[in-house]
């Protein structure tokens, strides 16, 4: 059985996000597997997995900020607002230029309210809005505040099917980048979709540290890349226990707080993680005791 820890795949086209973790269960010869932050089907690149005591982080994977190269095709919208879905309506784009490109995509960029994409996994009223839609049902969703901190315009191309636009993005969790591509396609009266996505990093975790599900293969069952010291120390601000805090906070006790905003991972004098610790009401608290039993 593999050890604990993360393992950082490259996820291929045309798998979803459950998938992936039920090879890495088949590689890792366990069923302690999870990932952090779903990946659409038609979409590449980082998808962080957990895999026994690790599964416990993914909570703090999810709420990273995330990175992603896209292509946005203008002209044509889809009731999925990306390539996967039925084109509903194709529009002439021949009077948009790249100024106006530009400038729809800069009021995208900060904190903004974005609409999510109907065909989602976001319940309403308990059922998923993916299973509405597919069911006939016009679905909507309400805004949510989202933060897009990068959105680069890399290249615009005129082609035969109608207008593509790669895109650069670094964005808080919950960010729909169908959504960037639908919204830019409305404010130009001209449709929008997404024909590409692929996640470059989440948080500190990125393509470089990545492998394909054909290299875990070769290795398997030791798949893990990241050690759970290791991924906590890539993923969070740390803190080193006394011999005393250790045996604290190995057993769920407070520490002193020190001050870092967390939150935070605690480490042993031996190097060995402890616990995932927020501070308040003048504690440090273990929100998550990782110190083996």
């Amino acid at each position: 059985m593999s050890a604990d820890g993360l393992i950082v795949v490259d996820k291929p086209a045309g798998m979803t996000s459950h998938d992936v973790v039920a090879r890495i269960r088949r590689l890792a010869k366990t069923r302690r597997v999870g990932h952090g932050g779903t990946l659409d089907p038609m979409a590449t690149g980082v998808l962080i997995i957990g895999v026994n005591r690790a599964t416990r982080l993914l909570t703090y994977v999810i709420g990273s900020e995330k990175s992603y190269a896209a292509t946005i095709r203008l002209g044509q919208s889809t009731i999925t607002d990306d390539a996967e879905g039925e084109v509903t309506a194709t529009v002439s784009v021949d009077g948009v230029t790249d100024e106006a490109i530009r400038a729809g995509l800069d009021v995208q960029r900060g904190e903004i309210d974005q609409v999510p994409s109907a065909v989602s996994a976001i319940k309403i009223n308990g059922e998923r809005a993916y299973k509405r839609v597919r069911e006939g049902e016009t679905v909507e969703i309400p805004a949510r505040r989202v933060t897009i901190s990068r959105l680069d315009v890399l290249d615009i191309r005129r082609t035969a099917d109608g207008l593509d636009i790669d895109i650069d993005v670094t964005c808080s969790s919950g960010t729909y980048i169908r959504a960037i591509a639908r919204d830019l396609g409305t404010r130009l009266g001209v449709g929008g979709h997404l024909t590409a996505l692929r996640r470059t990093a989440v948080g500190g975790l990125t393509l470089a540290e990545a492998r394909t599900l054909e290299q875990l293969e070769e290795i398997a069952p030791d798949v893990v890349s990241l050690p759970m010291a290791e991924a906590a120390r890539q993923a969070f601000p740390q803190r080193e226990a006394t011999p005393d805090e250790a045996r604290t906070l190995s057993h769920g006790g407070p520490l002193t707080p020190v001050g870092i905003e967390g939150p935070y991972a605690v480490f042993a004098p031996t190097g060995e993680l402890l616990a995932i610790v927020s501070e308040r009401e003048g504690r440090a608290r273990a929100e998550i005791v990782l110190a083996p039993a």
